[in-house]
């Protein structure tokens, strides 16, 4: 056996932290990633740095922040000739390869590069008999596309050659919107799920950012999202019939008696009573079917994690569960994610090494993933190259290294008020107990304001405080030394990173 550990990375799209059971929240159950942290570690502070697919993902494959990749948002892709950390691996003498969703560009100057064997959803995928990107061909596979993602994973282990390292980067679609679970779990979950305390948010003492975005359950879902359809009549009994695009938005009726919803499976007709009831059956729907999508992961990554007992693998694998970015669950009344917000900022981390992980642990130190591809080149033995930004956290995972841990994470989203959700642009900082954003961008005014800097706004959370985030400190006497105090910091990681601050 190579005395260099197999890596095999397994990332889904869309899971909350939340959504893990080991984790704690309660609403669903997750075995086998929970068998993950249990045999290994689970991660209580990972952050993303731009909490949206495509910049994370490059971010992780590159080690560097998105404005040094170039991805910074869903419409930049990758440049492939750039260096990552498969080409690095494969060049230390690992056998590489990534399978599932890629989302970093589409045609061959944003195809996957550094990887042995590659077969990628183009763009999102479909849930169901998916088209894939094979080494360059198109081919349609027929079937659910996790278990898809999964089939092919092992097939590659199986006839990799076995004198050699792995890198194994499994990629799943699941759960991104739509959430689409397969048939044969369509009918777990039927009690209600706990509505978050934050549910009915007023965002109140908030930057104008949080009211303005478009990502409210009750407002903005759509009938694709909840696999809703409209009855004939249209939207209210009594009018003409009408066709509707799947992605328009569930409307709130004056009458909200004479809406009806038909699920679009099973035939099954609802109705409703009060705005109140439609409000709250939305949020059950939304969460029942997003747990449900995700129980097909759950069963995938016990299949992975049983062929690497059977085939005497388990020992000497360093394997990692994770998110390409965190997801509101109904928290402030919100799904999508985007926010430096704590949902959808922390991103769940589990990872598990025999060899050099003890059972059990739970790391509360900050970790970010532009620090997963400096982590994988440690783990394998090999020089870290000093363009990554990202910094190794493998002490951590062994438990060499916890006290002088910086514990700083750097977020920054560029898509001002995207045409979907309105999310304005931001940036900022994260230590252990508080949080400053920066609102920057120029178009950003408040009512009553001249146009210019001065109208741009500050948001500090003191997380230990209230980890709901309902209250920006910014503005409070008592909290001026911290502001000063992280925007020193702020300043400094942006220097560090060659990121120009706008403040």
């Amino acid at each position: 056996m190579s005395k260099q550990p197999n890596i095999l990375f397994i990332m889904a799209d869309d899971h909350a932290s939340k959504a893990i059971s080991c984790y704690g929240a309660g609403i669903n159950q997750t075995p086998n990633i929970d068998r993950i942290a249990n045999e290994g570690m689970r991660f209580d502070h990972c952050y993303v740095t731009n909490s949206i697919c495509t910049p994370s993902r490059a971010a992780i494959l590159t080690g560097t922040y998105n404005h040094v990749n170039g991805v910074s948002t869903l419409d930049t892709p990758i440049d492939n000739r750039l260096p990552n950390v498969a080409k690095h691996l494969r060049t230390g003498g690992y056998q590489t390869a990534i399978v599932g969703k890629w989302h970093l560009g589409e045609g061959k100057a944003s195809e996957p590069t550094g990887f042995d064997y590659w077969s990628v959803l183009p763009g999102q995928g479909d849930y169901f008999d998916p088209l894939m990107i094979e080494m360059g061909q198109e081919v349609e596979v027929p079937g659910y596309a996790t278990d898809i993602i999964t089939d092919k994973s092992i097939e590659w282990l199986d006839k990799r050659d076995p004198s050699k390292p792995f890198f194994l980067m499994c990629h799943h679609k699941a759960p991104h919107r739509e959430w689409e679970p397969h048939p044969k779990n369509r009918s777990l979950y039927q009690d209600d799920i706990d509505i978050p305390e934050t549910f009915d948010d007023d965002y109140k003492n908030r930057a104008k950012a949080a009211a303005e975005a478009k990502m409210r359950i009750k407002d903005d879902m759509t009938y694709a999202d909840l696999g809703l359809v409209q009855p004939e009549g249209g939207a209210e009994v009594g009018e003409r019939a009408t066709v509707h695009s799947p992605r328009r938005k569930i409307p709130n009726p004056r009458d909200v008696s004479k809406l009806r919803l038909i699920d679009k499976d099973t035939g099954e007709i609802f109705t409703f009573r009060t705005s109140e009831e439609l409000s709250r059956f939305k949020y059950q729907r939304y969460l029942k079917r997003y747990l449900r999508t995700i129980h097909s992961i759950d069963e995938s990554v016990g299949r992975v994690l049983d062929y690497l007992d059977e085939h005497g693998l388990a020992d000497n694998t360093l394997v990692i569960y994770t998110s390409d970015q965190g997801f509101f669950l109904g928290e402030h009344g919100w799904f999508d994610k985007r926010f430096m917000y704590e949902e959808s900022f922390q991103m769940p981390f589990v990872a598990r090494f025999p060899n050099e992980i003890e059972q059990g642990r739970v790391c509360k130190n900050v970790v970010c993933n532009v620090d997963f591809a400096a982590t994988f080149l440690d783990a394998a033995g090999l020089t870290i190259p000093s363009y990554m930004q990202g910094k190794s956290f493998r002490s951590l995972l062994n438990g060499t290294e916890t006290e002088h841990w910086p514990d700083i994470a750097y977020h920054r989203y560029w898509m001002h008020r995207d045409r979907d959700h309105n999310a304005y642009s931001h940036y900022g900082i994260r230590n252990q107990r508080y949080k400053l954003i920066y609102w920057y961008n120029e178009g950003y005014d408040l009512p009553g304001t001249n146009h210019g800097g001065e109208d741009r706004e500050w948001e500090l959370f003191d997380c230990e405080k209230d980890p709901l985030e309902l209250f920006n400190v910014y503005a409070n006497t008592e909290y001026q030394q911290v502001v000063a105090d992280m925007k020193s910091l702020l300043n400094k990681k942006m220097a560090e990173i060659g990121d120009e601050p706008e403040h």
